[in-house]
C-alpha cells in the first residue's frame, strides 16, 4: 500500500510471530529531499540537495527500529523500490535478533551486475541499521554499548573548507565551526592546484589557532606527484590526516607511496564496498585511518567486519560522515578516531530531522542512554521534505 509517500505491506499471518518477540512484520520507508541553500563544490563534484531514505522496521510486539541513511539524491526512489521489491520480501516473518541471518537474506541485491552495487548496499545499510535500532530497543541498550561500550562521547569534526566560499570567507567558516564547539574541520583540497589549495589551507590554520584540528580531504582529486607537493607545503601546518589523496585507477600503490612519503596519516576506505577491499589498502600500507561507510555499504553489520579487520592491522577506524550512526559505531571501539557532521546549510538532516541531537561540549558529543540509537525524529520536518509521488 502507497499513501502520501509511506510504502508499507503488512503481515497478517505469520506462523513464527509466536516464536519471538522480535518477529519483524512491515517495513516502512520515507524519502526525504531537501534543496540545499547553495551550492557545494569539492574537487570534482557538486551538491545541490541533500537526501536520504527513512526506514522503519516493526515487529510483532510494537517494537519499531528507525534509522535514515545515506545521501543519494538521484537514486532515491530506485534505493526505496529496492527495499520494498527485493529485501522486505525475504525479511518479513524473520527474527530480527538474528541480525546476521537477516543480513545475508538481504544481501543479494548486490548480486545484480548490470546495477550499480552501491544503491543495494544503500538500500540493505538503511534495513539493517533500522534492525540494529529495533534490537537495542527491545534489550533496553543504546547501541553504542551494545556494540562494545568503549565510551559514549567522541570528538567532532565538521567536513568543510568547499570551493566558491559557499560558507563565506574561509575565516568566517572557520569561525563558525568553533563557535559551534566543533573540535575541527577536514578542508576540502584537491580542485585547485597544490600551490592554491596549501594557501587556503593555510588561511584556514591561521583561522583557527593551533588547538583547532585540521584534517584535508582531496576526494581522489590529486596524482601522486601533486599530493606529495602539497605535503611539502602544508608540512608546519599540523595536519591531522591527508583523506583520498589520490586519484581512483591506481590508488591502493599510490595511497601508500603518498602515506610512506608525505608525512602525513593517509585516511581512505569511505569509496570502498566491502571489508575485503578495506583489507587490501591495509594489507599492503596505504592506509592510517580507515573511514569505511556503512550507510553505503551495507550497515553497521558488515562496518564491524572491517573495524575488526583494522584492529588486526593497527589500522585506526573513521567513518565517512552519517553521524546519526557513525557516532555510536567509532564510540562503541577502542581504535574509533572523530564522528564528522556538516554545516547546517550543508546537511540540514543532522541539524534539524532530530529532535534531541546533544549539545558538542568541548569539541565533543555525548551519546545518551536511550535504547538503540536513541534519536527522536523530528515528523514536522521529515513531513515537510519528504518527496511525494505523483
Amino acid at each position: 500500500m502507497r499513501d502520501e509517500g509511506i510504502v508499507t505491506t503488512v503481515v497478517e499471518d505469520i506462523p513464527e510471530l509466536r516464536e519471538s518477540g522480535l518477529i519483524i512484520t512491515d517495513i516502512e520507508t520515507l524519502p526525504v529531499l531537501a534543496p540545499l541553500a547553495k551550492l557545494f563544490q569539492g574537487s570534482h563534484y557538486r551538491m545541490t540537495n541533500r537526501a536520504t531514505l527513512v526506514t522503519r522496521i516493526k515487529t510483532a510486539d510494537g517494537i519499531i527500529g528507525e534509522a535514515y541513511v545515506g545521501d543519494e539524491d538521484k537514486s532515491l526512489l530506485e534505493i526505496e523500490r529496492i527495499v520494498h521489491e527485493e529485501i522486505k520480501p525475504n525479511l518479513l516473518g524473520l527474527d530480527a535478533f538474528r541480525v546476521e541471518e537477516c543480513w545475508q537474506k538481504a544481501f543479494p541485491v548486490t548480486f545484480d551486475i548490470l546495477r550499480d552495487r552501491r544503491i543495494g548496499l544503500v538500500a540493505l545499510a538503511g534495513v539493517d541499521t533500522a534492525i540494529w535500532d529495533a534490537v537495542g530497543k527491545a534489550l533496553g541498550q543504546p547501541l553504542w554499548r551494545l556494540w562494545g561500550g568503549y565510551r559514549n562521547r567522541l570528538p567532532m569534526y565538521a567536513i568543510g573548507g568547499y570551493y566558491g566560499e559557499p560558507l563565506g570567507t574561509i575565516p568566517d567558516e572557520i569561525g563558525f565551526y568553533k563557535q559551534a564547539g566543533l573540535a575541527g574541520v577536514k578542508f576540502k583540497v584537491g580542485g585547485a592546484s597544490p600551490v592554491e589549495d596549501a594557501k587556503r589551507v593555510r588561511l584556514a590554520r591561521e583561522a583557527a589557532g593551533p588547538d583547532f584540528a585540521i584534517a584535508v580531504d582531496a576526494n581522489q582529486g590529486y596524482t601522486v606527484v601533486q599530493a606529495l607537493e602539497f605535503c611539502s607545503l602544508v608540512e608546519d601546518l599540523d595536519i591531522a590526516w591527508f583523506e583520498e589523496p589520490v586519484r581512483w585507477e591506481n590508488d591502493r600503490r599510490s595511497l601508500r607511496d603518498v602515506r610512506m612519503r608525505g608525512g602525513i596519516p593517509v585516511c581512505a576506505g569511505q569509496s570502498e564496498v566491502s571489508p575485503a577491499g578495506c583489507r587490501d589498502l591495509m594489507e599492503i600500507g596505504s592506509i592510517d585511518i580507515c573511514n569505511f561507510d556503512a550507510s553505503w555499504s551495507g550497515g553497521p553489520t558488515v562496518w564491524f567486519r572491517t573495524a575488526a579487520v583494522a584492529q588486526t592491522y593497527d589500522v585506526l577506524v573513521g567513518h565517512h560522515e552519517e553521524p546519526q550512526v557513525s557516532t555510536h559505531l567509532l564510540a562503541s571501539q577502542p581504535h574509533g578516531t572523530v564522528a564528522e557532521c556538516f554545516h547546517p546549510d550543508r546537511d540540514p538532516f543532522w541539524w534539524n530531522m532530530i529532535s534531541n541531537r546533544p549539545p558538542l561540549i568541548n569539541g565533543e558529543l555525548t551519546l545518551s542512554n536511550s535504547p538503540g540509537l536513541g534519536w527522536e525524529l523530528n515528523t514536522d520536518y521529515i513531513d515537510q521534505y519528504r518527496l511525494r509521488r505523483d
